[in-house]
C-alpha cells in the first residue's frame, strides 16, 4: 500500500517541476534566491514551469508542433524537403485604414501576424490600436482585451474620438486561459491585448508582470495566432531604459516590434519598426496627436521643415532615409565658449559618441578646433537619426554656428565622414536628391559617389566632394 500511495506523488513530480531562471544569464536554480550565483545580478530569478522532455517532444514543442498536431488530432513526423521545391505565396495583407500604420507594417496587416507595440506611457499606443481595430471591423471582426482599463473607459475614449464601434467586441480580462476561451467562442480575426504585462496564466504561480508570466502568456497568444490565423497586437510597457519590460525573448517570439518615439511635449509621434518579418525594418510612420486621436502625416518632410526658411547660423538640412522613405530633417548646432575645463558635448536625436568622433575629425582634417567650446546638436522634430548620412550635415552646422554665418540658402547635404577625412557615399543617393529637389532645394553637397551624371537633378546643382576640406570650402 505504501508503494502504491507514493507512486502518484512520483508521477506528479516527474510531470513538471518548478525552476528559477536568471533573466540576465539564464542560470537555472531549484529554489529562489536574491542574487544569481553566476552573473551576480540581484532580483533576476523568475519562476518557470519546466515540462519533462518526453511531454514537450510529444505535443508542446512550440508553434510547429502545435500546427502538426492540429491536423486530424495526430502528429506527423517532419520530413526534410529541398527548399527549391517548397511552394510559397505572397502574404495577403489587410489595410488598417491608417496609411502610415500600413507603411510601418510593410503594406498592411498579415493574417496570423503577432505585432508588439511599445512606447512611453501616454504616447498613444492604445489610441492607435483602438483606431485601427474600429476601422478594420468591417473586414476583420475584432476583440479588444483590456487589462488596465474598464470597459466603460474604453467605450468613453472611443466616443471622444468619434470612432465607429460596429463589429468590435471588448473584454476586461487578464487570464490568458479565459481570453482564449472567449476567442474560441467569438472567433475574432483580430485581437488587441492591452497590455501583455498585465496578462497571467494559471500554469505559473508568479505574479503578473514577472518575466515568466510575460513570456508564457505571450507564448500562448502567439501559438493561438499561428494555429488559427488570427492577427494579434500586443501592447508592451517600456522600462526606464527604454526597452520592452519583460524578457528579451518576447521580442524574438513576435513577428514585428514597433516602437513609439517622440518628445513628451511634442504633438508629433513617430512609429518605427525595429523588427518586421513581413516588411522593412526601420520603416517610419509619422503621426500628429489631435483631439480626435492620432492623425497620420503623409508628408513629414514638409512638417519638419515648416519652421523659418530664412538661412540661420548653425542650421543644415539633411536627407535621411528611414526604411523605404527619404526624409528631410533639419540639424541644428550651437557652438559657444565654455567656462568648463571639460567642454560639454550634447547630442539630441543622434549618438553622442559619434558627435565626439566627428569633432575630432573636424579638428584633424578640417583644421577647425572646438576644444574650448561647448557643442550642442539637435535633430529638429524629435526624429532620431541612426544612419551615417548625418555626419556631413552635422559638421556643416557646427561650422556655421562657430563662424556665425548661415549656409547658402536652399542648401541640403548628406554623406558619411571617415576617420581619415574622406566623404563616403550613402545608399540611395539619387532618391535623396530627388526628394530634396521636390521640396525646392537648389543646391546639394554630397559625396562624389552619390553625384548624378551632369551634376544636376532638375534645377538643383549637386556639388560632389571627396574630402572634408572640400565640403567645408563649398559650404
Amino acid at each position: 500500500m505504501s508503494n502504491m500511495s507514493k507512486s502518484p506523488g512520483k508521477s506528479a513530480a516527474k510531470a513538471a517541476r518548478t525552476a528559477y531562471v536568471c533573466s540576465e544569464c539564464g542560470a537555472d536554480y531549484n529554489k529562489w534566491q536574491g542574487q544569481c550565483g553566476e552573473c551576480g545580478g540581484w532580483n533576476t530569478l523568475s519562476e518557470f514551469i519546466v515540462e519533462p522532455a518526453a511531454k514537450a517532444g510529444a505535443g508542446g514543442g512550440g508553434v510547429a508542433a502545435s500546427r502538426r498536431s492540429s491536423w486530424a488530432g495526430r502528429v506527423d513526423a517532419p520530413a526534410v524537403t529541398a527548399l527549391k521545391d517548397v511552394r510559397h505565396s505572397e502574404e495577403s495583407r489587410v489595410s488598417t485604414g491608417i496609411g502610415e500604420f500600413d507603411r510601418v507594417l510593410g503594406g498592411g496587416l498579415v493574417h496570423g501576424a503577432v505585432v508588439l507595440v511599445g512606447g512611453d506611457p501616454g504616447i498613444g499606443k492604445s489610441t492607435l490600436l483602438l483606431q485601427a481595430i474600429t476601422r478594420m471591423a468591417q473586414t476583420l471582426p475584432g476583440l479588444y482585451v483590456t487589462g488596465e482599463e474598464s470597459l466603460s473607459q474604453v467605450a468613453g475614449r472611443a466616443a471622444r474620438l468619434g470612432l465607429p464601434l460596429d463589429g468590435v467586441h471588448a473584454l476586461a480580462e487578464t487570464g490568458v486561459e479565459r481570453i482564449l476561451e472567449h476567442a474560441a467562442a467569438t472567433k475574432p480575426a483580430l485581437i488587441v491585448a492591452d497590455s501583455v504585462q498585465t496578462l497571467w496564466t494559471e500554469q505559473l504561480g508568479a505574479a503578473p508582470g514577472s518575466v515568466s508570466q510575460v513570456r508564457e502568456s505571450a507564448a500562448r497568444l502567439v501559438r493561438y495566432a499561428k494555429e488559427t490565423g488570427t492577427a494579434v497586437f500586443l501592447v508592451g510597457h517600456v522600462t526606464k531604459e527604454g526597452g520592452i519590460a519583460g524578457p528579451r525573448v518576447l521580442e524574438h517570439m513576435v513577428d514585428a516590434v514597433l516602437y513609439f518615439e517622440g518628445e513628451s511635449g511634442s504633438r508629433f509621434r513617430v512609429l518605427r519598426a525595429f523588427k518586421n518579418r513581413f516588411g522593412a525594418v526601420n520603416e517610419l510612420g509619422v503621426f500628429a496627436m489631435s483631439d480626435k486621436g492620432l492623425r497620420e502625416v503623409p508628408n513629414p518632410s514638409a512638417i519638419f521643415l515648416s519652421g523659418s526658411r530664412s538661412p540661420q547660423p548653425g542650421s543644415c538640412v539633411m536627407v535621411t532615409r528611414e526604411g523605404t522613405r527619404p526624409l528631410l530633417v533639419e540639424v541644428q548646432a550651437l557652438v559657444d565658449s565654455s567656462p568648463l575645463s571639460n567642454p560639454r558635448r550634447v547630442a539630441v536625436g543622434m549618438e553622442q559618441n559619434r558627435l565626439a568622433m566627428l569633432l575630432a575629425v573636424l579638428h584633424r582634417h578640417g583644421g577647425i578646433s572646438v576644444g574650448d567650446q561647448d557643442v550642442f546638436v539637435n535633430v529638429v522634430g524629435g526624429i532620431r537619426v541612426q544612419e551615417t548620412a548625418a555626419d556631413l550635415p552635422v559638421l556643416l552646422a557646427v561650422l556655421s554656428s562657430l563662424r556665425d554665418q548661415p549656409l547658402a540658402d536652399h542648401t541640403v547635404a548628406f554623406g558619411e565622414v571617415g576617420l581619415s577625412g574622406e566623404i563616403r557615399p550613402v545608399p540611395n543617393g539619387e532618391d535623396r536628391l530627388k526628394e530634396a529637389a521636390t521640396h525646392g532645394f537648389k543646391r546639394a553637397i554630397v559625396a562624389k559617389g552619390n553625384a548624378p551624371r551632369g551634376g544636376r537633378i532638375g534645377e538643383m546643382e549637386v556639388i560632389a566632394v571627396e574630402r572634408l576640406s572640400e565640403a567645408l570650402d563649398a559650404a
